[in-house]
């Protein structure tokens, strides 16, 4: 009996392996960590393989528009997942929300300055001579950290000392490496391991700039819908969400 349950197990393992997919993703930059660790996890749990890209928002956008192979499109900003749905590269009826972004101010733990006494007015100190923030011509946070700096009314002050990353985790690299003294990133990045050994963050008022809504959506022309649906199954779940908190992603209803 006992060696019939162990044939039977095997057997179901193989199984489940013969019928494992893997799926490509599209992912914003924000999710550069927390992807990692949900595609671990659904992995475990599925036997599914999920293969990552990272890049801006805007970005995949003009490649999913273009014919991208992608299965799933986790963007930073549910505008392109609408546009992206209403033009038939979407599956509409996939459409989900899973999380809700937050832009920090973050500098080297070698600066001087005091974050959480300055704040935005950190971004004045003579010390800073870069600011690094993503392209807000693609990418969200990019467009978040323009927003919040007008609502400061720092925009002409700083104008000339901001230095733009292709994406938000290339923005972050430049303040992390130490070629712009300041920057305004994502919290999900702020929180990474390496980065949050290597320096402080303020987190910057979510009234100062629009609410950063994450969707995730399904392409039409994705052959593996099934499993598809099943990872934004469990980025949505309580697990999901779990480890998404852990980066300092909000649910889709905080604010």
């Amino acid at each position: 009996m006992k060696r019939l349950l162990t044939l039977l197990l095997l057997f179901t393992s193989v199984a489940a392996l013969a019928h494992a997919e893997e799926i490509t993703v599209a992912a914003a930059a924000d999710l550069t960590y927390a992807m990692k660790d949900l595609a671990g996890q659904f992995q475990k749990k599925t036997g599914n393989t999920v293969t990552l890209s990272f890049g801006a928002s805007g970005n995949f956008y003009s490649q999913i528009t273009s014919g991208a192979p992608y299965d799933l499109f986790f963007s930073a900003d549910s505008e392109y997942l609408a546009k992206l749905a209403a033009a038939g590269k979407i599956d509409k009826a996939s459409v989900r929300e899973y999380a809700m972004g937050a832009l920090v101010l973050w500098v080297a733990n070698s600066s001087g300055l005091d974050l959480q006494k300055l704040k935005m007015d950190a971004l004045l100190d003579p010390s800073v001579k870069k600011i690094a923030i993503a392209n807000p011509d693609h990418a969200p946070y990019g467009r978040a950290a323009m927003a919040a700096l007008e609502h400061f009314q720092l925009k002409a002050l700083v104008k000339d000392k901001l230095v733009l990353g292709e994406n938000i985790s290339q923005a972050a690299q430049f303040v992390q490496s130490g070629n712009a003294q300041a920057g305004l990133i994502a919290e999900s990045l702020a929180l990474s391991p390496t980065m949050k050994s290597a320096g402080k963050f303020w987190v910057v008022p979510s009234e100062s700039y629009p609410a950063i809504m994450q969707s995730a959506g399904i392409l039409t022309s994705s052959k593996r819908k099934e499993t598809a649906q099943k990872f934004i199954e469990f980025v949505t779940s309580p697990e999901g969400a779990k480890i998404l908190a852990q980066y300092g992603f909000g649910t889709p209803s905080r604010r």
